[in-house]
């Protein structure tokens, strides 16, 4: 059996909406803000990754589903998931449909989980 390459970033986003590439841009641009962190594209996501992975974007063909590591359960309009993987750890997912989306409360949430990738 062969193995399948990893994909690129850049090929997640091939054949979806142009605002899903911008709102990862705007994700990345609130991520840099908090400190050193790689991209590491996945078979069905890109994680992004400080000692751990701290954040998740999985792309959609007019959205993007980002999950975030949080020490407790997060309520929005835009959480479509709360999951808990450890008593005290959350994945929460956030669906995001443009930049404009990335506002205080995803950048504060996102901040959060990257310190706890630390």
């Amino acid at each position: 059996m062969v193995a399948m390459p990893t994909p690129t970033v850049a090929q997640h986003f091939q054949g979806r909406e142009p605002a899903v590439k911008a709102t990862y841009e705007a994700l990345l641009a609130a991520a840099r803000k908090l400190g050193p962190f790689t991209e590491d594209p996945k078979k069905t996501s890109i994680h992004l990754n400080r000692k751990t992975a701290f954040a998740g974007i999985a792309t959609r063909k007019a959205a993007l589903i980002l999950t975030v590591k949080s020490a407790k359960e997060l309520d929005g309009p835009r959480v479509v998931k709360n999951e808990q993987t450890s008593a005290s750890r959350w994945h929460v997912e956030v669906k995001l449909e443009a930049p404009s989306q990335v506002d205080a409360k995803v950048r504060a949430w996102l901040a959060a989980a990257y310190e706890l990738s630390a």
